[in-house]
C-alpha cells in the first residue's frame, strides 16, 4: 500500500519489545504518513508494552500469558488507552489475520513464532520474516502455505535481506536459470572467533552475549557465538531462495560490513554493504520495492579500511556442521536440531551446562530421534516436543 494513495499500511508486530521489534518501530516513527501499527505482540515486558501502546495506539496488544495480559490491561486503563488486550497464540493468529493488518513483522524468537507466522501466511499477508524457526522447523509447509495463499515473503535477517537485494527481481523460481552459481552467506564469527577450543570450556553467558558488531537478544547472541545462528540461516536460505546446501558457502567476515553476496555464472559477485544496523533491512522490506530513510548512517568505506574473509572450519564449529547436516537430511531433522538447541542454549544461559556442551546436547538429541516426514504441522510439533524432552534429559545428565 502506497502512502501517496492517502492510505497507510497497517503493521502487526510480533515480538514488539525485542531488538527487531524496537528497530521496526523506530523506522515506523520516521514515516508517520506511510505506516501505522495495528497490533503489538509481546511476551513479558509489560511496562515496555504499555509505553509502546500509549505511543503507537494499536487496536490490539497481545501478551503470551494471562498474568501479563492482566497487568497490561490495568496499566492501559490508568493511561486511558483504548487498546484491546488479548492473550495467547490464538490471539496472535487473530491479529495477524485481521483485515486492517497489511504487513506482519515476524520477530518472535524461537519456535514460539511458528504458529502466528503460519497464520499470517494463510491470511495472505505481506510477511517480513525475522523469525528463522518458521522456515527451519517447517520449511516446505510454510513455503507451500505462503505460495497457496499468495502471501508475500520478504526476509529481514540482514544476511537474507542482502541476498534478496543481490538477486534478480522477486520472486526467484530457479537460481540456475537466474545465472546464480552460489550464495555467499557472511558471518562475523561471533565473540570467540579464533579462540582455542580449550578456552571455550570456561566461557560465561555474559561473554557469549557480547557480540562484537550487533546488539541482539541473549538467545540469538549465544547462537552467534556457537555459529548455530549461521547454520539456521543456511537452512532458511535453502527455503527462501530454493537453493541446496551445496549452493551456499558460509564466509567468515569479522567486520560485518558485507552482509552477504551472490556469485553469478559470469564470474560477477554482487554484494550488499552497510553499517551493522537492523533498521536497514527492516526499512528495505517495509517499503519494497521502494527505498526509504531508515535512520542508519551511510557507510564510510575509508573508516572501514579493510575487509577480511575466512573459510569456516567445520571441525571446530560443530553447531554449524550439525545444521548443515540437518538441511541435507530434510524432514523433521531441522525441527529436532532447533528444539534441542533452544533447550541447550537456555541451559547454558542458566549455567547448567558449559558452552561447549551446547553442540553435544544437540548432536546426541539428533542421533536419538529418527527423522520423520515434515509434511504436516502435527508431525513437526510432535518432533519438536520429543526433541525437547530428549534434550532436557541430556542437560540433566550433563548438569
Amino acid at each position: 500500500m502506497n502512502a501517496s494513495s492517502g492510505n497507510t499500511s497497517g503493521i502487526a508486530l510480533l515480538g514488539a519489545t525485542g531488538s527487531i521489534g524496537l528497530s521496526t518501530l523506530d523506522v515506523v516513527r520516521r514515516h508517520p504518513g506511510r505506516f501505522h501499527v495495528t497490533a503489538l505482540v509481546g511476551k513479558s515486558q509489560v511496562a515496555r508494552m504499555a509505553q509502546l501502546c500509549q505511543e503507537f495506539q494499536p487496536r490490539y496488544a497481545v501478551m503470551a500469558a494471562p498474568e501479563e495480559s492482566a497487568q497490561l490491561r490495568a496499566m492501559l486503563a490508568q493511561q486511558d488507552c483504548a487498546c484491546e488486550v488479548l492473550t495467547g497464540v490464538a490471539a496472535m493468529e487473530q491479529v495477524v489475520a485481521a483485515p486492517e493488518t497489511d504487513v506482519v513483522v515476524a520477530a518472535i524468537v524461537g519456535a514460539a513464532g511458528l504458529l502466528p507466522t503460519l497464520a499470517a501466511a494463510r491470511a495472505g499477508k505481506r510477511i517480513l520474516l525475522a523469525n528463522k524457526e518458521a522456515l527451519v522447523m517447517s520449511g516446505q509447509l510454510f513455503m507451500d502455505t505462503a505460495r497457496n495463499h499468495h502471501a508475500t515473503l520478504l526476509p529481514v535477517d540482514s544476511e537474507h535481506n542482502a541476498i534478496f537485494q543481490c538477486l534478480p527481481p522477486y520472486p526467484i523460481e530457479n537460481l540456475a536459470r537466474a545465472g546464480v552459481d552460489r550464495i555467499l552467506l557472511t558471518a562475523s564469527g561471533g565473540p570467540f572467533h579464533g579462540m582455542a577450543l580449550s578456552q571455550l570450556e570456561s566461557v560465561t553467558p555474559e561473554q557469549a552475549c557480547k557480540h562484537p558488531n550487533w546488539v541482539m537478544g541473549r538467545k540469538i547472541s549465544v547462537d552467534s557465538a556457537t555459529m548455530m545462528n549461521k547454520g539456521l540461516e543456511v537452512i532458511e536460505a535453502c527455503w527462501l531462495f530454493d537453493a541446496t546446501v551445496d549452493q551456499i558457502q558460509v564466509v567468515i567476515h569479522p567486520q560485518s560490513v558485507i552482509h552477504s553476496m551472490v556469485q553469478y555464472r559470469d564470474g560477477s559477485v554482487l554484494a550488499q554493504l552497510g553499517n551493522p544496523d537492523m533498521r536497514t533491512p527492516i526499512a528495505n522490506a517495509l517499503a519494497w520495492p521502494e527505498r526509504i530513510q531508515s535512520g542508519v548512517a551511510s557507510l564510510d568505506l575509508f573508516k572501514v579500511g579493510r575487509l577480511d574473509f575466512q573459510e569456516p572450519d567445520l571441525k571446530h564449529l560443530p553447531c554449524l556442521r550439525l545444521a548443515m547436516e540437518a538441511a541435507r537430511v530434510g524432514g523433521t531433522a531441522s525441527a529436532v536440531l532447533n528444539a534441542a538447541n533452544e533447550i541447550a542454549v537456555a541451559a547454558f544461559l542458566d549455567k547448567k551446562i558449559r558452552f561447549t556442551q551446547i553442540a553435544a546436547v544437540v548432536e546426541d538429541t539428533m542421533e536419538a530421534l529418527p527423522t520423520a516426514s515434515a509434511k504436516s504441522l502435527e508431525a513437526i510439533l510432535a518432533a519438536d516436543e520429543q526433541a525437547r524432552a530428549i534434550a532436557l534429559n541430556q542437560v540433566r545428565t550433563r548438569g
